[in-house]
């Protein structure tokens, strides 16, 4: 069995930046001086000495009138209350359920927190906590918001609307949090028919619109649905999908519903899924992404 690979001498990478401007930020190492610190406020991501400020981590500078931070372009996930996220399950403890959501330490999701089966509310009783491994397992994907956050940074998490809880059969992708764009909507339907969640913590969810429908009409008993094999047509779909974000990423643009669906758009007049994988495919869809949201903010 032959198998066609493709090899490229550095010289001859693509160069996947798609910014408008001609001037680069200026990037900081550790150690390395801004400023002078008679003038500024010392941000996040730097530190003061011998009257100089230096940053603290690799990264960009933001200016916000006389406050001056670094951004890290490669980070952990940094919670906010409120923020939705996408979470893998990790344990099962006593009366909560251990999730890994790409923050510093793992997130938890109290069984006080959960709907109850018929969405009963009542307290939880011994035989609640007897049946949580049945609703919730370990490697289970779950959509969940973030209620409040402990004083050593981790995550207190719960899925008590409707629109939480288990997810059922798709395809997770893992982007940097930087990238995503904070929204009041995180759950969005594509006009071609797919469903995804956009979690503040960099997971991404892409799944079929069928199947969403099923586990909505059969939410109060979750673990009894009988989910279906995902047909052949959704599942091309859901890869073209992928690898648009895979694309988008690729050239550092934010990520939302719109430049999503504008990438799949754009993706279209290539006939097979596998050609997004090339770099000078992924370029041109980024760039004419990049071309229609810049078309949008000027009218």
């Amino acid at each position: 069995m032959t198998r066609h690979v493709s090899v490229r001498l550095a010289s001859e990478r693509i160069n996947h930046s798609v910014s408008s401007g001609n001037e680069l930020p200026a990037f900081y190492t550790p150690g390395e001086v801004i400023t002078g610190i008679q003038d500024f406020m010392r941000g996040h991501g730097t530190y003061a000495e011998d009257d100089y400020l230096k940053a603290s981590v690799a990264g960009v500078v933001q200016k916000v009138n006389k406050l001056i931070c670094v951004r890290p372009l490669k980070s952990r996930y940094v919670g906010e209350i409120g923020d939705v996220i996408v979470g893998r399950i990790l344990e099962v403890q006593q009366k909560r359920w251990k999730v890994e959501t790409n923050s510093r330490l793992d997130s938890v999701l109290q069984l006080s927190s959960v709907n109850l089966p018929g969405g009963e509310l009542r307290r939880r009783s011994a035989e609640d906590e007897q049946m949580m491994r049945k609703h919730l397992q370990e490697g289970d994907l779950i959509s969940a918001e973030v209620q409040s956050i402990f004083n050593d940074g981790s995550l207190s998490l719960h899925t008590r609307s409707l629109k939480y809880g288990k997810l059922p059969q798709g395809t997770l992708m893992k982007v940097f949090p930087s990238l995503i764009k904070r929204r009041k909507n995180h759950f969005h339907q594509l006009p071609c028919g797919i469903s995804i969640i956009i979690g503040n913590n960099g997971y991404i969810w892409i799944s079929s619109h069928k199947q969403d429908v099923v586990v909505e009409e059969n939410k109060d008993e979750i673990e009894n649905v009988d989910l279906q094999p995902v047909n052949r047509s959704d599942r091309e779909i859901m890869a073209r999908v992928k690898n648009c974000i895979a694309a988008l990423v690729a050239s550092k643009m934010m990520l939302d519903d719109t430049s999503i669906n504008f990438a799949y758009e754009e993706s279209l007049k290539y006939d097979q899924v596998k050609d997004l994988l090339d770099p000078e495919a992924m370029l041109d869809v980024a760039l004419q992404t990049q071309d229609r949201i810049n078309n949008i903010l000027l009218e």
